[in-house]
This record gives structure tokens, C-alpha cells and sequence, in this order.
């Protein structure tokens, strides 16, 4: 009890403020804005964080908004809930963290168009250690490789490692993966729902199979893309590794203040 009351009575960590963008989904606002504050955070600052209910009045969000947020956070393990006691910030939290990115659905549909496209291969496959996390009630999932080239050069750019469910791999229609980008298809041609894409970019060197695919230098740098589709029941129905050439892409993010 000792201990309850000294959790309670120890002063709560003071999130930064935030003007919320309406053109954007709150639960991300509120997560990205904790985000910064906690791997900005003093080193003397207070480890426990208030209750929903008092950062839901702070950011101007319902409850079940901040308690999505703070949900993305729990899972990238910057934050930990334990249940009376409170929420608290993990004394681990790395201070860096994955560039995320956020768009329509529609714009990366057209970011991924207008290549020409050939689909390598597909089949079913062990779900790899890697992507555990993102479909653990399924054994195996349907992989598929593609490889980008430009249109006029035919230079290869990019390719691409999908691991779809097995129920949507079965309705999809391989021609279709040479003519659009998986989301498009995913989206327009099996009909999957799809409620969000949370996409990841790291700079990495080519590995073997990659140098070969896009025509680079063993360990030549390589943008490598993972974009997670989740659907609108929250299953993740396709993950994308996408790995482009270094001397052909940058990274780009444009931040609107309104």
C-alpha cells in the first residue's frame, strides 16, 4: 500500500502542448506530440505519466483518442501500463526513433505507380521471425517478388517482398501485381477495407540479393521500406519490404503547419 501511495503522490510527467491538425488522424497527432516529449525529456524528469482522462483534457482529445495513442506507444515500447499503478516511461526508451510517415491512401498508391513491374515469384511460405509479430495466428503467409524498372531506361529501381494472409492472397490475381501497386490491388480489385498503412525507413547496405536485383555494388546504400496494411477490424493483411537504390531515391517529408 506503501508503495501505491508514493506512485500516486509522485509528481506527473508534463507532456508539451499541441495544436491539433483536423486533415489528420488525432490518435496519431497525440502519439507523434508524447512521442517527442518523452525521448526529449529531462533526465530528472518524473517517469509516471497522468491518466488518460488528464492528457485526454491536455491534448483536447476523447479518451478512447488517447488511449489509442498511448497504445502506439505501449507497442513500440516507449511506455509501460500497469494496471492501478498507472502508466509509466520505460527507463530504456531509446532516444531515437523509426521515421513514420502518414499520407492518403491514394497518395501512395500513386507514389508506387508508374513503373513497369515484373513479378518475379510467389508462393506460400513460412511466416519469417522477423514478421511474427504481425500475424500470429497464422503459420504461413503468401509471399511475392517484384522487381521496378523505369519506363524509359529500364534501369531497375526498386523491388519489392510482400507477405500477404493466405484468405487475401487467394483472391488476389498476380497479373493484377504487374499492372498496380499491391495497395491499389489490396484496395480496388480483392476489396480489403483497409484502415491504415504504417510505413518505416531505414538507410541499409545491399545485400547479395539486392545488389544483383537492382544492378548496384555489394553494400552500396539502399533505402529499405517497410509499410504494414492493416485492415478495418485491425489485422495486419500485408506487410511490403521495398527496397530502393540509393543513387535514384531520397527521403522526403513535407510537415504543413495548418
Amino acid at each position: 500500500m506503501d508503495q501505491v501511495n508514493e506512485v500516486r503522490h509522485t509528481p506527473a510527467f508534463a507532456p508539451d502542448s499541441l495544436v491539433l491538425n483536423r486533415k489528420l488522424p488525432l490518435w496519431y497527432q497525440v502519439s507523434q506530440s508524447l512521442r517527442a516529449s518523452i525521448l526529449g525529456r529531462p533526465q530528472d524528469a518524473s517517469p509516471r505519466l497522468p491518466t488518460e482522462e488528464q492528457l485526454a483534457v491536455h491534448y483536447g482529445v476523447s479518451v478512447l483518442t488517447m488511449r489509442q495513442a498511448l497504445k502506439e506507444l505501449e507497442s513500440e515500447g516507449l511506455i509501460n501500463r500497469h494496471r492501478r499503478r498507472g502508466t509509466f516511461i520505460e527507463p530504456r526508451a531509446r532516444r531515437v526513433s523509426p521515421v513514420r510517415l502518414l499520407g492518403s491512401i491514394d497518395a501512395i498508391v500513386a507514389q508506387q505507380s508508374g513503373e513497369r513491374t515484373t513479378v518475379l515469384g510467389h508462393g506460400p511460405a513460412a511466416v519469417p521471425g522477423d514478421l511474427a509479430e504481425f500475424f500470429p495466428d497464422c503459420p504461413e503467409v503468401v509471399n511475392y517478388r517484384r522487381l521496378r524498372c523505369d519506363d524509359d531506361t529500364g534501369e531497375p529501381t526498386n523491388w519489392a517482398e510482400n507477405s500477404v494472409r493466405p484468405e487475401i492472397a487467394a483472391r488476389l490475381d498476380v497479373a493484377d501485381l504487374e499492372r498496380w501497386p499491391m495497395t491499389k490491388v489490396l484496395r480496388d480489385a480483392v476489396g480489403v477495407r483497409i484502415s491504415r498503412i504504417t510505413d518505416t525507413v531505414e538507410a541499409r547496405l545491399a545485400d547479395p540479393a539486392t545488389a544483383e536485383l537492382l544492378q548496384v555494388p555489394l553494400l552500396s546504400p539502399i533505402l529499405h521500406y517497410t509499410g504494414v496494411t492493416y485492415d478495418e477490424g485491425g489485422r495486419v493483411v500485408d506487410v511490403a519490404r521495398i527496397r530502393y537504390r540509393g543513387d535514384r531515391f531520397s527521403f522526403s517529408v513535407t510537415v504543413e503547419a495548418h
